[in-house]
């Protein structure tokens, strides 16, 4: 009888506690939010479920609703797989769908029940967007005193306004429920969380209330103004528009959607694209070894070629300048990044004249070039050739591509091209007026990029805050001066911040403003009485939009769970206020992956692949030229790496721990280990073996890597072939070596056994939309007819026709600036 009376509790206790056919429910922590999960249970199984989640990203959380529902269904229980990608919001699924099976919330206080707390201070730590976040609260027996930010990554102006909004709701709401901040969704969650924990950890008396405490916010009275100009947009296209047109003596309204202006410019690489003659080779005095950068009058070095730039230059001086041949890829494959082969199949002939003209260039470089070569001078050691024709050229096979079933080419309009690369000569000297400031000296290059020409930002010479110190990085380079411009030229200017933009007015067939709503629900028309320009960024962050329209990606690699490298405010909605008052589009069906994102996150893990070795973790082997175009990556990484957490395309980076990494401070790499993003090893095979034993799926033998790598730097040393696959572009090795007076490699001083070398685990993520609105060099918005839409003009990656169907890394900060401006002067010009 005993051991019967145990069986008979040990299946009451296996079986849901609710009864047959019972709705309940229950709900968990999400990504972004509260996760409700809605259940039928008959017979013990769940039959039918339902999930709601608001607050998780559409793309990412919100899209893995319906399938977590059915594998609810499926499964008939909490015990399900969860969706990949969607870890955070799979997880509270389950949890909440364990509580409603154990009896829905019956047990949890009312919500109306008194929040009471063991006062004191309680520290917790979570995950933002760069890394961890520690707060420190404060409490009372009744109530939170206090919430500082004890340590954060998270980046300025994107992640630190979300704490400056959110905090003072949660200390009058008493609680972590309030409204989260657009475009800083991972920093929004990270302090959620974070705050949650110390709520625990203080023995909360009713936590759901904690949880769901948040200030209401009333809308005000409908808000009419009128402008002359109406930007929508605060990123670096919305801010270049904005502070031309008011430097052109234009009213000026910018509508920005998120919390502070820098949009997604805020948190990309930030280096941009353009030739500064002054620092490359000079047909006119081709022995010079300096420059003088007429701007600031002051002399500098010029920069030195790299090893691979001249065979670069040689494949397009034998370019075919006959008509492309699209008929050779009817039968033999379009393999993108393949320049060589795409050489010999001609040029569109609208490009015809860059061609020829960029190959006069180079011929007259080599023919100063080659007998210092054939005198045994090291390429390293010649000034770099650089010049517009290329930058131009280059965009164009960069980015000429076929879609994935070969009905379709697609490769950047020349004009547009031409006019966004001749436009950038002059803008780093546009914004130095205006108190932004460079580093003058380098031309490094980026991921993707295809040659050593980026411009590298420093910050400004701007105190917006009255602290005494200049702004500084991308926000003071790019933002403190334009905003000072738009400031200082009208005291009229300004920008709405957490507005979104809906509608365009349309009036006689004429856009004269904009419709959109506060946060707080309260509605704005503004008015244009010159033009509406539109920069709202791409949709990279809009899974389903980018997958309804893709055309180049197999769906294979391209999935609902796909993460971005995006802010989560870029879903393509200026694309879609367009095109509901009849604008054409162009290129839409492709999307440019990042190869080089964070594998928990997708967000942008920076650098460039001149200077490391890629490795697949389960042969050991290099697999893509490091240098090549971003798909030509992401399209490697796919067919070679792994599978972690249910992130494809997984691979490893090697590069010697000097190497510093551009971008935000997280990106230089803190001191010791990240789980799962980075490690720090010494070259040899016993730290190796020990590294690899930690990550799941590598399974390369680690002699096998270092053989590698080795090969790989001989190659860098120009001694030997690169291993496995070639190399366009490398400067400098990942073992630590010694060089001569003369530049070259002492390969006598090589030691990688002994180098401490950072490996990275990075995959791609979806980062830059190569379609968008259909515009003209004057950035007029054309509708399907090619006819231009009086009133509206669009800048920046809203628009399409430019990149063709991909882009070069450092192309976007350039074009989206230069349009800014070219939109900007056409609505004046317009109202001549």
């Amino acid at each position: 009888m005993k051991r019967l009376i145990a069986l008979v509790l040990v299946l009451m206790l296996a079986i849901p506690m609710v009864a047959l056919g019972e709705t309940v429910t229950a709900e968990a922590q999400g990504f972004g939010g509260p996760v409700v999960v809605t259940l039928t249970v008959e017979d013990g199984k769940i039959v039918d479920a339902a999930i709601t989640g608001d607050a998780e990203t559409p793309e990412v959380g919100g899209a893995a609703l319906e399938p977590l529902a059915e594998q609810l269904k499926a499964a008939g229980s909490a015990e399900i797989d969860g969706v990949a990608g969607a870890t955070f919001t799979s997880t509270a699924v389950k949890e909440a769908a364990a509580a409603a099976l154990a009896g829905g919330n019956e047990d949890a206080p009312a919500d109306d029940a008194p929040v009471a707390f063991t006062a004191g201070e309680y520290t917790a730590t979570a995950d933002g967007y760069n890394g961890p976040l520690t707060v420190k609260v404060t409490y009372s027996d009744a109530a939170i005193e206090d919430i500082a930010i004890e340590s954060s990554v998270e980046t300025d102006h994107v992640g630190t306004v979300a704490f400056d909004i959110m905090i003072p709701e949660m200390l009058e709401a008493n609680g972590s429920g309030v409204d989260g901040v657009a475009g800083a969704t991972f920093s929004t969650r990270a302090l959620r969380n974070a705050v949650n924990d110390t709520a625990e950890q203080a023995a909360c008396t009713n936590l759901d209330a904690f949880k769901a405490a948040k200030i209401e916010h009333a809308a005000g009275d409908p808000v009419e103004v009128e402008y002359d100009v109406v930007v929508v947009g605060a990123g670096g296209a919305g801010m270049a528009a904005a502070a031309q047109a008011a430097q052109d003596g234009n009213t000026v309204l910018v509508i920005e959607k998120n919390a502070e202006v820098g949009g997604n410019t805020l948190v990309s690489g930030g280096q941009y694209q353009s030739v500064m003659p002054y620092l490359v080779w000079d047909p006119a005095d081709p022995d010079a070894t300096t420059g003088v950068y007429e701007h600031d009058g002051q002399t500098y070095d010029k920069v030195k070629s790299v090893q691979g730039c001249i065979d670069e230059l040689k494949m397009i001086l034998n370019w075919s300048e006959e008509p492309f041949d699209e008929e050779y890829y009817k039968d033999n494959e379009f393999v993108a990044g393949d320049a060589a082969e795409l050489s010999k199949h001609g040029v569109h002939q609208e490009y015809l004249p860059i061609l020829q003209a960029l190959k006069g260039e180079i011929q007259a470089y080599l023919d100063w070039a080659q007998p210092q070569l054939d005198a045994g001078t090291p390429e390293n050691q010649l000034t770099l050739f650089s010049t517009v024709n290329l930058h131009i050229f280059q965009t164009y096979y960069g980015g000429l591509r076929q879609s994935a079933d070969k009905s379709q080419w697609i490769y950047g309009d020349v004009d547009l091209v031409s006019q966004f690369i001749e436009g950038g000569q002059g803008l780093k000297e546009w914004l130095e007026d205006q108190g932004a400031t460079f580093v003058e000296n380098t031309q490094p290059t980026l991921i993707g990029a295809l040659w050593y020409r980026e411009n590298e930002f420093i910050g400004s010479t701007i105190d917006l805050d009255g602290n005494g110190e200049p702004e500084m990085g991308r926000w003071g380079s790019y933002f403190a001066a334009p905003m000072t411009t738009l400031y200082a030229a009208n005291e009229k200017n300004g920008i709405m911040i957490r507005t979104t933009a809906t509608d365009l007015i349309v009036e006689d067939g004429r856009v004269t403003g904009v419709k959109a709503v506060h946060y707080d629900g309260t509605e704005i028309t503004a008015k244009a009485a010159k033009g509406v320009i539109l920069a709202t960024g791409g949709y990279a962050a809009n899974i389903d939009m980018v997958l309804d329209h893709n055309v180049y990606w197999s769906t294979e690699y391209l999935t609902k769970t796909t993460k971005t490298t995006n802010r989560s405010s870029q879903v393509g909605d200026g694309i879609e206020m367009a095109e509901a008052i009849g604008a054409a589009t162009t290129g839409l069906g492709f999307t440019q992956l990042m190869p080089i994102s964070w594998v928990d996150n997708g967000n942008l893990a920076f650098g460039g692949g001149n200077y490391a070795c890629w490795i697949n973790p389960t042969t050991g082997h290099r697999f893509v030229d490091e240098g090549s175009e971003r798909d030509v990556l992401s399209l490697a990484e796919f067919k070679n790496g792994i599978v972690v957490n249910g992130t494809p395309g997984v691979f490893l980076e090697f590069y010697n721990e000097t190497e510093p990494i551009p971008g935000p401070p997280i990106a230089q790499l803190g001191p010791e280990d990240y789980e799962g993003r980075y490690y720090y090893v010494h070259g040899n095979v016993d730290e190796l073996t020990e590294l690899f034993a930690k990550l799941d799926g590598v399974t390369a033998d680690p002699a096998q890597v270092l053989e590698t790598i080795k090969a790989y730097d001989m190659a860098v040393m120009g001694q030997g072939d690169y291993p496995d696959v070639g190399k366009a572009i490398a400067s400098r090795t990942v073992g630590d070596v010694e060089k001569n007076e003369d530049g070259s490699y002492n390969a006598d001083t090589y030691d990688l056994e002994n180098t401490l070398l950072t490996v990275r685990l990075m995959a791609p993520s979806t980062h830059h939309t190569m379609g968008g609105l259909k515009v003209d060099t004057e950035r007029h918005v054309l509708d399907a007819d090619g006819a231009a839409i009086p009133g509206l003009y669009a800048a920046g990656e809203v628009t399409g026709g430019i990149h063709g169907g991909n882009r070069l890394g450092g192309n976007a900060i350039v074009e989206i600036f230069v349009s800014g401006r070219t939109a900007a002067k056409a609505v004046t010009a317009d109202n001549q």
